[in-house]
């Protein structure tokens, strides 16, 4: 969600939020996560800029679509009741169990945490948006993160208008869904599951289905 309408989430209600987010998966029961909310409308502006100025380096990097990318409106960080950051705690390499080839276990770790809050929310009838557009070091240093420690989310949380009924990226032709079958394979990679083949209605807008062998990439950053 980028649209919100102000208002309030209680405190009773933010905690289960934050316990449903607490409670998530994570791999050799790390933990990694750390939640920070941003009640001060100050520190909440500083994190706003820090947004705006991603943005505009975003628009830079996308070339031709750079104009269409800044006629997007991809937050809501100034509208929304709460404000959430999500940071991957320090000393994680001291975490062994599932992280010795892959370290970005952690990442994912707090990739389900943020899962969690999100359907709690949509479960307690509040909108959730995560931004990613910001240099993590520069809100490090905002939030007086320790050395280690790294922001990679920063959530608005609130009550809005309506729902969107598809993704707000695909409702604005940014990017489509791609059909199941172009990633779901059988044993290797690019290899069809044929036994996909008119098991799931496709969902709106899901983009055309590719030809043999192909795989459909979507342009655009985010499709939240």
């Amino acid at each position: 969600m980028r649209h919100f309408a102000g208002g309030q989430v209680a405190p009773e209600v933010l905690a289960r939020l934050l316990q449903a987010a607490h409670l998530g998966p994570s791999v050799g029961f790390m933990q990694p996560w750390r939640f920070i909310r941003v009640a001060d409308p100050a520190l909440r502006g500083r994190l706003h800029a820090c947004v705006e100025a991603e943005r505009q380096c975003t628009a830079e990097a996308l070339g031709e679509r750079g104009g269409e990318f800044l006629r997007l409106k991809v937050e809501g960080l100034r509208d929304a009741a709460e404000c959430i950051v999500v940071a991957l705690a320090d000393g994680r390499e001291a975490h062994v169990f599932g992280r010795r080839t892959m370290p970005q276990m952690d990442l994912a770790s707090v990739a389900c945490a943020i899962q969690n809050l999100w359907l709690a929310a949509r479960a307690e009838g509040l909108g959730m948006g995560w931004v990613s557009l910001f240099d993590p070091v520069a809100v490090g240093d905002l939030l007086g993160l320790p050395p280690g420690a790294e922001a990679v989310a920063l959530l608005s949380i609130g009550p809005v208008h309506g729902f969107y009924e598809e993704p707000m990226l695909q409702r604005e032709r940014w990017a489509r869904r791609a059909p199941l079958e172009s990633v779901v394979f059988d044993d290797a990679w690019g290899q069809p599951a044929p036994w996909l083949a008119g098991m799931l209605p496709e969902p709106p807008g899901a983009a055309a289905r590719p030809g043999p062998g192909s795989v459909p990439r979507a342009d655009g950053e985010e499709g939240r």
